[in-house]
């Protein structure tokens, strides 16, 4: 038990580092040079890309790979922490979750591949390898933080506050943060874009602020 919300308390904390970067790197390195925003230009971008493949392949390894993995552990630590309130919330929860982490995964893999197809093209062919990044990048965007993954994690967000409740498994504090971030989440999806920053922060706060409660409190003195 003890080890198994260990392993969860980390878990946590990594994907509270994982998007801290991934937000970090977006917001001061990518976006000022217009890979990632709405006026991208389609050649730039992909010249950006292919003058620094290695970094990017790390980046999506770690903001994508990474996280990903890391709640797969994650929800074997929060089913441990909820199996005492409602069994069929727990179980939800902890389905939510893996569909999460597949979600991420799938993603980053798709961003890796992506990467390698554009950049081959790019000495190939830049125009052709502009117009293949704005149709895989469509892709990503529709299945990652802009829909689908999004979508996903702030009804998880909502679902695991409502178990969290019930079973009395966490701080109060920390669920009413989830229940904030979940709404934010999906508000940010219905193109409320200014909504999109809090449910970055809310999520980062909330993934290190659940990994200090649980490699440093049991459940049952948690709530």
């Amino acid at each position: 038990m003890q080890t198994a919300q260990k392993m969860g308390g980390i878990a946590a904390l990594i994907g509270a580092a994982t998007n801290l970067l991934g937000g970090v790197v977006y917001a001061t390195l990518l976006q000022p040079k217009g890979l990632g925003s709405e006026d991208a230009d389609p050649g730039k971008s992909v010249a950006l890309l292919a003058d620094n493949e290695g970094a990017m392949r790390a980046f999506n390894e770690i903001i994508w790979l990474a996280f990903g993995v890391s709640l797969v552990f994650l929800s074997m630590a929060l089913y441990e922490r909820l199996k005492a309130g409602p069994a069929v919330l727990a179980l939800a929860v902890t389905i939510f979750t893996l569909i999460w982490a597949v979600l991420v995964i799938v993603v980053g893999t798709l961003s890796i591949n992506d990467l390698s197809t554009v950049i081959r093209l790019h000495g190939e062919n830049p125009a052709q390898a502009a117009t293949v990044w704005l149709t895989l990048d469509s892709v990503e965007t529709g299945l990652g933080a802009g829909g689908g993954e999004t979508i996903v994690s702030a009804l998880w967000f909502l679902l695991l506050s409502w178990a969290a409740l019930r079973a009395r498994a966490l701080p109060r504090l920390l669920i009413y943060l989830g229940v904030v971030t979940g709404v934010a989440g999906i508000l940010s999806v219905l193109a409320l874009t200014d909504l999109q920053a809090v449910y970055g922060v809310g999520l980062i706060i909330w993934f290190a602020w659940l990994g200090i409660v649980m490699l440093r409190r049991s459940p049952v003195s948690a709530a």
